[in-house]
């Protein structure tokens, strides 16, 4: 297949394939960041990666060079990689983990659908995390795309209701439904006044969001207590401004409790309090 570099092809049973993609996609890299620990949790194995050369502008997403024994120097080019790993009587999956490209977003997709259909994948859960209003100091909010209703009572998630510019999640999403394969987008909430903070509270929603889809589970005690410490530490920040401690008291309040406040403003001053502190 043009445009994939195999290192092997990979046989199993009704595999699922997850994806995540760093990028606008990925608020405090949750979403990559949980497709990582889920690969690494169940020791999964590169099979193929995507040739990066017709999807990247190389001046905007610079490959990176690095030397190995101080002596021979590498060049690390934008990876979109497939790995493969079988969770003993539970389930098959297949992660995709990569950057959003910015070039050719058709054509990307079709290449990603045509290796998901070639090894036998009936079903797509693509995960991203997204800036919100939400606390630092309450569980991630999941919401999800799909158009199986009966998937969002079951699991009881909230319908996604966002109408705008959007990233290559959605964009792949498209591709799977025409392609006539399930697909369901997993999406966690990340406080907008962390924004350049890596979020563990919101990969541990996606992280227990996708092993309740796929059936399985995952020990997730270190991501736990990565959650504690992440909101421990941002409450000790935010403590030390009060018109931040009081946005963020205005935040954990319920919708019908909310008071009337200028929110752009008060967020504006929080994300800029909260880089130079560099939490």
């Amino acid at each position: 297949m043009n445009g994939v570099n195999w290192e092997y092809r990979p046989r199993m049973a009704q595999p699922v394939l997850v994806t995540a993609f760093g990028g606008w996609n990925d608020a405090g890299d949750a979403a990559t960041g949980a497709v990582r620990f889920l690969a690494g949790k169940w020791h999964a194995r590169s099979f193929a990666t995507i040739d990066p050369e017709d999807y990247f502008d190389f001046s905007q997403n610079r490959p990176i060079v690095r030397i190995d024994d101080a002596i021979t120097r590498e060049i690390e080019w934008p990876t979109n990689r497939f790995t493969a790993t079988s969770k003993p009587k539970t389930c098959n999956v297949f992660f995709l983990h990569g950057t959003e490209p910015q070039l050719k977003w058709k054509t990307f997709c079709k290449t990603i659908i045509d290796v998901a259909k070639m090894l036998g994948v009936q079903e797509i859960i693509t995960l991203g995390s997204l800036l919100t209003d939400v606390p630092h100091t309450r569980p991630s909010p999941i919401t999800v795309a799909t158009r199986d209703n009966f998937m969002i009572d079951d699991f009881k998630m909230a319908a996604a209701q966002y109408e705008g510019p959007t990233g290559i999640v959605a964009v792949l999403n498209h591709f799977a439904f025409e392609a006539g394969l399930e697909a369901t987008s997993l999406w966690a909430s990340v406080p907008h006044y962390v924004a350049q903070t890596p979020s563990p509270k919101a990969m541990l929603a996606l992280v227990s969001a996708t092993t309740d889809l796929l059936s399985t589970d995952v020990d997730t005690s270190e991501l736990e207590q990565a959650a504690d410490a992440y909101e421990n530490q941002v409450t000790e920040l935010v403590s030390s401004d009060e018109d931040i401690a009081n946005y963020v008291a205005q935040l954990e309040l319920t919708d019908e409790e909310v008071p009337v406040v200028d929110v752009e403003v008060i967020a504006d001053e929080a994300q800029q309090f909260l880089r130079e502190q560099n939490p």
